[in-house]
């Protein structure tokens, strides 16, 4: 018999632990581990019928749906690569990644018939697949399911194979494929479970998007691995979110600040039951302390991770214990993970309590880019990765995330990081969100500039920037505070959510 140890055998070692536990629960339908197991072993045997390879590449572009969790899991059984891709971004980027993937299948949720269209009509070589319903070109997922065998599949499957192929969402250029492989993913799966005290009866709810590396690979699979069930919403809406946990006595989930503001926001917040859920894992973005209190407030711990698609993505761990301590912080380093601070010109590591970019190394760091090998090279140096993240270590092994490389500016010999800066702007009542650049100035050679956007509660009596320059003078030191703070309706972000600040630079004059 071949060995198969990797992510695709999973289902099938649950199934064999416990077949009748419940596996997904969508929309009112559940599924248990035995089923599960023989879904992915039947979409496996049906790609295979194919013509799909060892590592031909598979692409699904859908929102949340279990059908993501069968394609991930059966591709990789037949040793092919996923390409999970975002069904936000517009036909053309879709296109984009398609074709820089190669993926030979591409499998699409309800809401993008008009691109899969739009994507047979220009590659009637690639075979389409659609999640469900009738409509739309290509072939039936259900179909595909029924007609094949439901048997085990007995490949051999290397931990060095491409488990999944995800692209990087950067704010100007195109998109770069993390190549991450059975190897990386275990790896950041092993510690996922060692810092998150997961257990074997969780019930999550998953409501992240899954084709986001986070959502995906430090809940979702590592909940699945203990056996836990997965309920799965298409897409975040807090009401449905409040719902969920009182129905179904969720015990934890992966959330954005945004996503746990909106239900703490909620009317009926403060009157939910929400005595089953355990745990929030946050991700994306600082939590802010109002937020923490709150959730603390209705006895939900709060565990805070930092990391990216090319670390699979967890690199720092800010565990439940630890977040009224170190809050702010993105925590300490997972157990599989060495990090290290250096000094982006010199590449000398930097002492204790300085800054330094941060250069990360482990089993879990990607094996490379896709068909990219001089960005391969910049990023991957000497076995380390290095992120082009600026933090600072304390002495008690804490990292502060202090901004992009890319991002700081010098101002009067000053180094500024707009991260700081908009932290502070966001903890001012009236702000929700908030984005800082820097800018030429005559004076000083570089000053700030900030834009925010003002909570819905303050529409009708909004803060003038000057008031909102004035409070941020309490909390910061005088040579941080940008220059102008500009209120605007909405800060542009791409299909990720990423804030766009090359798009802002392009509102901004001069400052003389």
């Amino acid at each position: 018999m071949k060995v198969n140890l990797g992510i695709g055998s999973y289902p099938r070692r649950r199934a064999t632990v416990r077949p009748e536990s419940t596996a997904i629960e969508f929309e009112g339908t559940s599924i248990t581990y035995g089923e599960f197991s023989k879904r992915v072993n039947r979409l496996g045997h049906a790609l295979l019928d194919l013509g799909v390879a060892h590592q031909d590449r598979v692409a699904y572009v859908g929102f949340n749906h279990p059908a993501l969790l069968e394609v991930f899991f059966s591709t990789n059984l037949i040793g092919a690569t996923p390409v999970l891709v975002n069904p936000r971004l517009s036909a053309n980027e879709i296109d984009y990644i398609i074709q820089d993937s190669g993926a030979s299948i591409v499998f699409y949720g309800i809401d993008l018939i008009e691109h899969a269209t739009y994507l047979q009509e220009l590659h009637p070589e690639i075979i389409m697949v659609a999640v469900e319903g009738d409509e739309g070109p290509g072939l039936r997922r259900k179909a595909l399911i029924e007609a094949a065998s439901d048997a085990d599949i007995d490949l051999e499957v290397s931990d060095d194979d491409i488990a999944l192929l995800m692209y990087t969402s950067g704010t100007t250029g195109r998109p770069k494929g993390a190549m991450l492989s059975h190897r990386n993913l275990f790896f950041n799966y092993f510690n996922a479970l060692l810092s998150q005290e997961i257990e074997q009866g969780a019930v999550l709810l998953s409501t992240a998007p899954l084709f986001h590396i986070a959502g995906l690979n430090m809940t979702t699979i590592p909940v699945m691995m203990k056996g836990g069930k997965v309920i799965i919403h298409r897409e975040f809406r807090a009401e449905h979110v409040l719902d969920e946990i009182e129905r179904s006595k969720v015990s934890e989930s992966f959330m954005v600040p945004a996503m746990i503001d909106m239900l703490s926001n909620h009317p009926s917040f403060a009157e939910r039951d929400l005595s089953s859920l355990r745990a929030i894992m946050v991700g994306g973005s600082p939590l802010s302390e109002r937020a923490l209190r709150i959730w603390q407030g209705r006895d939900v711990k709060i565990v805070q991770g930092f990391g990216m698609t090319e670390t699979a993505p967890g690199a720092c761990i800010l565990e439940a214990t630890d977040t009224s301590t170190h809050l702010g912080t993105a925590g300490r380093a997972h157990f599989f993970t060495d990090i290290k601070l250096v000094d982006p010109k010199t590449g000398e590591e930097v002492p204790t309590g300085e800054a330094g970019e941060v250069l990360i190394r482990g089993p879990h760091v990607m094996t490379g880019y896709w068909n990219r090998p001089e960005d391969t090279a910049s990023a991957l140096q000497n076995g380390w990765y290095h992120s082009g993240d600026i933090a600072i270590k304390d002495e008690d092994g804490y990292y502060t995330i202090k901004d992009r490389i890319k991002d700081m500016y010098i101002s009067g010999g000053e180094n500024i990081y707009p991260a700081e800066v908009e932290q502070a702007l966001q903890e001012l009542e009236a702000v929700l969100d908030a984005a800082v650049i820097g800018v030429p100035d005559e004076r000083w050679g570089e000053t700030g500039i900030a834009f925010v956007s003002i909570r819905e509660s303050y529409l009708t009596n909004p803060p003038t920037g000057p008031e909102l320059r004035e409070l941020l003078g309490s909390v910061l030191a005088r040579y941080k505070l940008p220059r102008e703070i500009h209120i605007i309706e909405e800060l542009p972000r791409n299909a990720t959510g990423k804030i766009q600040k090359n798009i802002l630079r392009d509102f901004t004059i001069p400052v003389s």
